[in-house]
């Protein structure tokens, strides 16, 4: 089983990477996540994933195993301005109202890094959203979902009915698209799975 160390403490990335077929190792960074003034949104998820990838090397993790070190971020924006993870409940109530039938774009940055190597890539994809009631937004804020997601909703979980349409990566949204990640391994010459070949 080939082996990867995320530099992420998210659940649904690792649980992606686990179903890929990859024994996964999990480290976190603590990075300063500030824009810098009129910084796009492209360039600040890429600086992230880089940033992220780039503390790990420095962790003693990355002396204990002789792996790629995947890291990942991923953003919601809508007209260009970052929607971070909702401070509170009102906050969540701002950002879902604000989404409301609207199309927003969700970024997923990845780096990987291995040896001397690095690379990384940027996947874009566009969210259409349904037309939301207030009191289907009280009723999803009220499961707790949104409180620790970016947009504050989880595309995979009860956040999904609100999805009207998608153009790009269902995994991207959920914050690692499988597609591009599995190309950026395949540069550094890491196994992958023997089905996927870009």
């Amino acid at each position: 089983m080939s082996k990867i160390l995320l530099a992420s403490g998210s659940p649904r990335r690792r649980e992606i990477l686990t179903n890929l077929g990859f024994e996964v190792h999990t480290c976190t960074t603590n990075i300063d996540e500030t824009p810098q003034p009129n910084e796009s949104v492209d360039d600040y998820v890429k600086r992230m994933a880089v940033e992220k990838n780039q503390a790990a090397q420095s962790d003693s993790n990355r002396h204990i195993l002789d792996v790629p070190i995947l890291s990942a971020d991923t953003v919601v924006a809508l007209h260009n301005q970052i929607l971070g993870k909702p401070k509170d409940v009102a906050d969540a109530q701002r950002i879902l109202t604000a989404l409301s039938g609207c199309v927003h774009q969700v970024l997923t940055a990845v780096c990987v890094s291995y040896q001397e190597h690095e690379y990384a890539c940027i996947q874009k994809n566009q969210v259409q959203f349904k037309s939301l009631t207030q009191d289907e937004i009280h009723a999803y804020i009220a499961t707790g979902e949104p409180m620790d997601k970016a947009g504050a909703y989880g595309i995979q979980g009860l956040g999904g009915v609100f999805v009207a349409n998608l153009s790009g990566s269902f995994t991207g949204v959920m914050g690692l698209p499988v597609f591009e990640t599995m190309q950026l391994l395949q540069q550094i010459g890491w196994t992958t799975p023997p089905f996927f070949s870009s």
